[in-house]
């Protein structure tokens, strides 16, 4: 997305887009809290309180007293509460179904005149009984979601104070009640009410130690959309745009300084790798900036360390071959010339220094073209069942002439060994480039000393001298191409290609070489490990190479 932008672009847009995300998150949240909090009821009260004004309960209730008591006073008032009356006593059954009858016939009017006020002001009119015994019950209901005696569970709300206007209007006896309910269908309301003592008072039998709530209720309210986005606008979004403008400005100032702090090292990683790559291979980084930038920092001063070790290895190999490419170049051209010439006294002695030159340099020859094979994946290597021992053995047996000539003591340890998946030929040249390095750099009197054995789940070969030893600064280096550690030119020096050939051989057969010293004129140890495989995989491998 960002490829080919500049660092500090980059970072600016994320920064910023990371600022837009931060702020529609926040605005998001803050318009679905505002959506889903309920509204405030207080204005809903307010509206019950006169609605409920509307209704004419006091009035109502006034009417509906007098008119039932006197009908209470013709059959004894003691029918409806606790004292003696003419009209007490089992006999007077049929004074109690007359009152009812007329409380069935006075209300039913005021049933209706609760419908009709309900649909004409669009709210929901209940008449609840309330007692100890049954609770709260549904006496009426112009929802008409509760039937008669329905059970009905209303929370109070205690923070609203009783309406001061609707309390004028009453007569002083009721109480005010203000909260809500849900019916079964879940949805819910908020109501006003007020405890009708009157109704109390000419209740039938079943009610008398009831108290008696006319309410007044309509759904809770929701706070709109509109209404959402006007808040939102009004309170929240300028706040919204400052931060977004404080946000652009620290985005902008915090983008310059940290793409100052990754970009100065980064150009100063690409100058030096210009530097090096016009030939400047002396060019090195300052290790500065964030953790990332050091690592690239230290991994191009390491790479720029290295090609420039290699450099002065290959440096020092093309001087050191042309040394020794001319040595016995001349000795083949000078001792050849005097045999065409007839000046050579002992013409045969001649040849055969043409002859050992000639294998000298075809040995060069031949490690410079294995080791180019190895490293490239394309030596071919023949894979056969084969004693480790008995290799190492038949090696020492013939190096064995060379160290008797130098008096060295060449002792051989060796015993039963597993079979192993290997090149023998290539294992042999091995053994041959370690044991003849030993004799080669041991002083005359020293001992050479070959071991074999079982380790690991595999074959360990040890050579162990106590020659001239390796320097603890040259031992990391002792296995790259064309590094010796005598600079010096003489008869015993290489082509620095013998320990590399060794290690790549070594590793092709899945195993470890690893050398350590003591210091100069200590001694030198090699130990090689090599897998020692199953039968079957070794038999597979043997079928793989044909």
């Amino acid at each position: 997305m960002f490829g080919r932008l500049r660092l500090r672009t980059q970072l600016l847009a994320t920064y910023l887009l990371l600022l837009l995300i931060s702020l529609f998150i926040i605005a998001s949240a803050l318009l679905v809290f505002l959506a889903t909090r309920p509204a405030p009821v207080e204005s809903s009260y307010d509206r019950l309180a006169s609605l409920m004004q509307g209704l004419g309960v006091r009035n109502f209730l006034e009417n509906v007293e007098t008119s039932a008591g006197n009908g209470v006073q013709s059959y004894g008032r003691d029918n409806f509460g606790n004292g003696n009356g003419p009209g007490n006593g089992p006999g007077n059954a049929n004074s109690n179904e007359q009152i009812e009858t007329q409380w069935n016939e006075r209300f039913g009017q005021f049933f209706t005149q609760m419908d009709q006020y309900a649909d004409y002001s669009d709210v929901r009119v209940m008449w609840l009984y309330a007692n100890s015994a049954r609770g709260t019950v549904v006496i009426f209901d112009s929802q008409h979601v509760y039937n008669t005696l329905d059970p009905l569970t209303l929370k109070v709300d205690d923070s609203y104070n009783a309406n001061p206007e609707l309390q004028t209007y009453l007569s002083g006896n009721e109480r005010q009640y203000y909260g809500s309910f849900i019916d079964p269908d879940g949805s819910e309301w908020v109501y006003g009410g007020v405890a009708a003592v009157g109704l109390q008072r000419i209740a039938p039998a079943r009610f008398r130690e009831a108290a008696s709530v006319i309410l007044v209720a309509e759904p809770r309210p929701t706070v709109s959309l509109q209404t959402t986005l006007g808040e939102f606008s009004r309170a929240l979004l300028p706040p919204l745009i400052q931060a977004g403008c404080v946000g652009l400005i620290l985005s902008i100032i915090l983008a310059f300084l940290v793409s100052r702090g990754i970009a100065r090292p980064l150009q100063s990683v690409a100058l030096a790798a210009g530097e090096v790559a016009r030939g400047k291979i002396h060019e090195r980084v300052p290790e500065s900036g964030p953790l990332e930038v050091r690592t690239v920092a230290q991994s191009f001063n390491k790479m720029s360390a290295a090609v420039r070790d290699s450099q002065e290895v290959q440096r020092d190999f093309l001087v050191n071959v042309s040394h020794d490419l001319k040595t016995p170049l001349a000795s083949i051209q000078g001792y050849s010339q005097a045999i065409i010439d007839g000046v050579a006294k002992d013409p045969t002695a001649a040849a055969q220094i043409i002859y050992d030159e000639a294998g000298r340099l075809n040995r060069m020859v031949v490690e410079l073209t294995d080791l180019a094979r190895m490293q490239a994946g394309r030596l071919s290597m023949k894979l056969t069942a084969l004693d480790v021992g008995e290799i190492a053995a038949a090696v020492a047996q013939r190096v064995s002439v060379v160290a008797r000539k130098k008096n060295i003591n060449l002792e051989v340890e060796t015993g039963p060994m597993p079979h192993i998946a290997g090149d023998g030929d290539r294992l042999a040249q091995v053994f041959t480039n370690l044991l003849s390095n030993a004799i080669k750099f041991t002083p005359e009197g020293g001992t050479v000393l070959l071991h074999t054995g079982v380790r690991n789940g595999g074959v360990e070969i040890i050579v162990r001298d106590t020659g001239i030893g390796i320097p603890p600064e040259d031992l990391p280096r002792i296995f790259e191409r064309f590094y010796q550690v005598d600079k010096a030119r003489g008869p015993k020096r290489g082509t620095g290609l013998g320990l590399a050939i060794v290690q790549e051989i070594i590793q092709a057969h899945g195993g470890t070489i690893s050398a350590a010293s003591d210091g100069p004129n200590r001694g030198t140890t090699f130990t090689i490990w090599l897998p020692s495989p199953q039968l079957s995989t070794l038999m597979a491998r043997r079928d793989l190479m044909g």
